[in-house]
């Protein structure tokens, strides 16, 4: 009993901290010798318990610990409410949304008294999100990364004059927390190309996310390295007139791009195959054949999910991005030359005096 009542000695302490001093859940760990998930534990159950400070005068030890700590009623576990895991992750991808506070609107709303202790819903969660591909688990929060490559399979183009057959490579731009999919053709995997499919896509989905994660492709990332990669001079200028920053993905490290592969595969399965025995004649009729099957593929719903990609990008990636500048980025070249004896360089067979 001593153990107990020294424990609800410490819980009045943690709330007074809290509510009258307004310090910070660290600070209060480590004033009171507690530890952090201890603080918020307490914190959480006395919200729960509709509890304010000061607790009234007329309040003992017993009576907080019955408040903060409710008998569980005789409820088997298998019959008690079980949460919508889907919704649960989809909401750990909003900013500062966390498992204690969808545990506590959990236990407010369908949960009740009868619903898992935070333990219980922290393992259930826990277990549920193992069953995902790995691709999956990892929790994206809105607004935060777009994921940019190109695919590895390339489609034909006719041209129509001289029945020349040119290669059309495939930019595909993927939204972290709502996989929210932009898809365009280029004639190559070059600078231009790639600046410009950048500065369409930021368009499509109408904001600019604060980072850009890229693969180590040569046109953006000029030196690919595990530690300091060195990001392409045009790229770099592109980024800070949006306002966002690149992040190459790390050698080796298959998980940093695993967003962009997914949603490649996505477009070369559900997109490239189905136009595989179609002729095009010009960039732009493929370009239009592509934007057709993306909206198809961002209006599909996801297995295992409930809602598709545009639901989860109305709801979570919009309203979470950066707005756009109020002119697109346009495209500049850089280039180191030598100064000639004659005091001109030399760019593009044109000389201009330095």
């Amino acid at each position: 009993m001593p153990g107990e009542r020294l424990s609800m000695r410490k819980i009045r302490d943690v709330l007074r901290l809290r509510f009258a001093q307004g310090l910070s859940q660290r600070a209060i760990a480590g004033s009171t010798g507690l530890s952090v998930g201890a603080v918020n534990s307490y914190l959480s159950r006395a919200r729960l318990a509709g509890l304010n400070w000061p607790l009234p005068e007329d309040l003992g030890d017993a009576q907080l610990e019955t408040l903060l700590y409710p008998p569980l009623p005789d409820v088997a576990p298998d019959r008690r409410p079980v949460p919508d895991w889907a919704a649960v992750h989809r909401e750990l991808r909003r900013p500062n949304v966390t498992l204690s506070l969808l545990w506590e609107e959990y236990r407010a709303g369908a949960g009740g008294l009868d619903g898992f202790s935070y333990s219980w819903f922290c393992d259930l969660y826990r277990e549920w999100l193992g069953r995902l591909k790995p691709t999956l688990r990892q929790v994206h929060m809105a607004g935060e990364r777009l994921f940019v490559d190109f695919a590895g399979h390339a489609m034909e183009v006719i041209d129509g004059a001289s029945g020349e057959i040119r290669r059309a490579e495939i930019f595909v731009a993927v939204l972290g927390a709502s996989s929210f999919i932009y898809a365009e053709a280029t004639w190559s995997q070059g600078l231009a190309d790639w600046i410009g499919a950048h500065v369409n896509a930021l368009t499509a989905i109408g904001g600019t996310p604060r980072q850009i994660v890229s693969d180590n492709l040569r046109a953006g990332i000029t030196r690919a390295c595990f530690y300091e990669p060195t990001v392409n001079r045009t790229y770099a200028d592109m980024a800070a007139h949006y306002g966002t920053a690149i992040i190459p993905a790390r050698p080796y490290k298959p998980r940093d791009k695993a967003k962009a592969e997914v949603g490649v595969q996505v477009v070369q399965r559900w997109i490239l195959a189905r136009l595989r025995n179609r002729r095009f004649f010009s960039l732009a009729e493929l370009n239009q054949a592509i934007r057709e099957l993306v909206d198809q593929v961002n209006d599909r719903p996801m297995r295992g999910w409930g809602t598709n990609r545009r639901a989860l990008y109305e709801q979570l990636d919009r309203p979470a991005l950066q707005p756009l500048p109020p002119t697109p980025y346009e495209y500049a070249d850089w280039k180191r030359c030598r100064v000639n004896l004659d005091y001109h360089v030399e760019i593009d067979k044109h000389f201009y005096q330095a």
